[in-house]
């Protein structure tokens, strides 16, 4: 538990200086990064709370800090099988409450009577007390999006209460100041990453960065009217899209067809680019200098992109505002920081619209698409000689530790070809930490140690020259229990229902995850996490905008060939420690990546066109955890097909390896299973 006194007195300081009775600490930075760089944890900094995802409030005489029930207990009821019929609580985790000081209130998200930090500022009867009338909030422009400060900014004005954008942030100011006298003065708050940033040579990308230019700007040149923003007269064509402002870091990556390592597991670099949208007009690039090496400059100079230090960012958009024509619009992707429409002036931004890119991004190209297939094989043989490892160490009574485990996967697959990194982190969970959905496993001998009488959950995943994985495998060393296996085989039915589907081009990722969740339903079973999330092609391993869940977001998103999605139904159960016994808390989850393809149909009614999955990963789905009683004949079939292909395309490149435990391992989970 940090002491976060002298930091937030620190912090409070600068909100005296600033005239603020507030402020606000959220946990992003400005690129919207899932991932953060160490510079950019500035709400850990302040409470000590390391979570993924919370909001930090700071007043002269309160801290608050809100998160979400994956880091602090929620109760809630959860109907298990038909079997059991009993209703059973899942408990989250405790990290807020054991990382936040006593200088802190936890705010519990989601549970009942507990506001929300927007509706807990412009709700008088939460605020009135510590925010009188005449109030003002502060914040940082470049973390918050324009949409969020729209809303939020008119409902705190009803309240007598000001949102004031400071362009400095103030946790930075005192970040700073706070490691000045902690060295001496020889040195500060930590600084950006400025790691090399390399080409991408187009054998792997598929298409040259100037190509890709040009798409989008022929994406702009037809939102020239903006019919439907409320600053354009509809229909009359007054208005004209003058160019793109992109912010997200994986977009630019793509866009120029470069890749870095600033952001861990992200092969992205911090930059910014103004694309304007006719061509006698160059992209302007900001990017740190220090990490651009010669040959990338003169690649970039070779697009005739213009290159500016990272800094001038803002300064340049305000200068860009000052010329702009009355029938000049900007586009900025609605996940645009406030900071970037600040600067040009909101009146000629149109923040409501998704930019061009993400979903030119999102269709992968022939050789994007072989680059999937290729690394997918490859990593196979990393996973077959993990598990068939981890599988013997357990066997000899070797103790092994979850985050230990980890760590030889790793080393299998730096072995690899085109390896450079992991895609996230490593999820290895033995038994009962299974059954949290994103458990990381502690380093340093303090993780679990894994049981082979257990279930065994690994999600993990590669970044590759030629593309991304992102697996999970759920395993049994020993004997399961009868449930285990029956709520194992129902999560496979769901998975092989997404595998197998045939649908109509008109369908989106929420109309297609009922498919995954059918099998489960019939026990009375379900999972609290989406089905399949896009995947980047040597990019960030989450990618929109489509996706397979209930998010009514993803039915705004029509499922389109050649793009790659995860396919990943699971089931997580707690049984109270009272119970205990052979119903004990476990977690299972089965996941391949796979590709929208045109399927060859019979008929075509309506002159639609249809499409299905081609799965990609290449690693065997266990067996000794099925129930073969509950499998139709054709689910039957797929897994031993599926299997047998694992074994078809996996096998010589595992041989090449010299390693026959993992040979050997690979032929046996490969057999045909049959119905008993």
């Amino acid at each position: 538990m940090l002491d976060s006194a002298p930091r937030l007195a620190a912090l409070r300081q600068q909100l005296a200086n600033h005239d603020l009775a507030a402020y606000i600490v959220d946990s992003g930075d400005s690129h919207a990064n899932e991932y953060l760089a160490h510079a950019d944890e500035r709400r850990a900094w302040i409470s000590g709370f390391t979570g993924s995802a919370g909001t930090a409030l700071v007043l002269q005489q309160q801290a608050l800090l809100w998160t979400d029930g994956r880091y602090h207990q929620v109760r809630f009821p959860l109907l298990t099988s038909v079997i059991l019929a009993a209703i059973l609580t899942i408990r989250a985790p405790q990290q807020a409450a054991q990382q936040l000081s006593p200088d802190w209130t936890l705010m519990k998200h989601g549970a009942p009577s507990v506001p929300s930090w927007t509706e807990w500022l412009s709700d008088p009867a939460h605020s009135s007390s510590a925010l009188p009338r005449g109030s003002r909030i502060g914040l940082d422009p470049a973390l918050v999006t324009v949409a969020d400060y729209s809303s939020l900014a008119p409902a705190l004005a009803a309240a007598g209460v000001e949102l004031v954008p400071i362009r400095e942030n103030l946790v930075d100011v005192a970040w700073d100041a706070d490691e000045r006298a902690q060295s001496g003065g020889a040195h500060g708050k930590p600084q950006r990453p400025r790691e090399e940033v390399f080409v991408l040579d187009e054998k792997y990308a598929g298409e040259s960065a100037q190509s890709k230019i040009e798409r989008v700007r022929r994406e702009l040149d037809k939102r020239d009217v903006f019919g439907d923003d409320p600053k354009a007269k509809p229909g009359t064509g007054d208005k004209r899209c003058w160019g793109l402002v992109v912010t997200l870091l994986d977009e630019i990556a793509w866009l120029l067809n470069l890749r870095g390592s600033d952001i861990p597991f992200n092969p992205v670099f911090f930059a910014y680019i103004v694309l304007p949208t006719v061509s006698s007009s160059r992209p302007t690039l900001f990017i740190d200098l220090e990490q651009v090496p010669q040959k990338t400059y003169d690649y970039l100079t070779a697009l005739d992109i213009l290159i500016e230090p990272y800094e001038h960012y803002v300064d340049f958009l305000e200068g860009v505002g000052k010329v702009l024509g009355d029938e000049d619009l900007v586009l900025l992707p609605s996940r645009t920081s406030l900071s970037s429409a600040l600067a040009l002036s909101l009146a000629r931004c149109v923040t409501s619209q998704r930019g061009p890119i993400a979903l030119l991004k999102a269709l992968k190209n022939p050789t994007e698409v072989q680059g999937f297939r290729d690394c997918h094989v490859r990593d196979g043989v990393a996973l077959v000689r993990y598990f068939a490892w981890l599988e013997r160490e357990l066997k000899q009574g070797t103790e092994l530790r979850e985050y230990e485990a980890a760590l030889q996967l790793e080393e299998f697959r730096k072995q690899l070809e085109h390896f450079r990194g992991l895609s996230f982190s490593t999820i290895s969970s033995t038994g009962a930490n299974a059954s949290v959905i994103h458990y990381s496993p502690a380093p340093d001998g303090q993780s679990a140690v894994i049981d082979p009488n257990k279930i065994y959950l690994c999600d993990s995943g590669a970044q590759f020259t030629d593309g991304t994985t992102d697996v999970t495998r759920t395993l049994h060393f020993g004997t399961p229990t009868s449930f285990e296996r029956r709520a194992y085989t129902r999560v496979l039915q769901g998975h092989l229902a997404i595998d197998r589907a045939v649908f109509p081009s008109t369908t989106t990722g929420y109309m297609l995850d009922p498919f995954a969740r059918a099998a489960l339903w019939q026990d009375g079973l379900d999972y609290r996490h989406g089905t399949g999330h896009g995947v980047g092609h040597f990019l960030n391993v989450h990618e929109g905008p489509m996706g397979i869940g209930t998010r009514v977001a993803y039915n705004d998103v029509k499922l389109q060939p050649y793009q790659i999605l995860s396919n990943e139904p699971g089931y997580y159960h707690e049984a109270p420690t009272e119970q205990g016994g052979r119903d004990a808390s476990f977690g299972i989850r089965i996941e391949n990546l796979v590709c929208v393809v045109p399927a060859q149909t019979e008929h075509a009614f309506g002159g639609v066109k249809y499409y299905r999955m081609e799965r990609l990963t290449m690693c065997p789905i266990a067996t000794n955890l099925v129930d073969p009683a509950l499998l139709e004949l054709r689910e039957l079939e797929w897994l031993n097909k599926y299997n047998a292909e694992c074994l078809a395309k996996v096998g010589p490149l595992l041989r090449e390896t010299g390693d026959a435990d993992a040979v050997e391992w690979l032929e046996r989970s490969c057999r045909p299973l049959s119905v008993v």
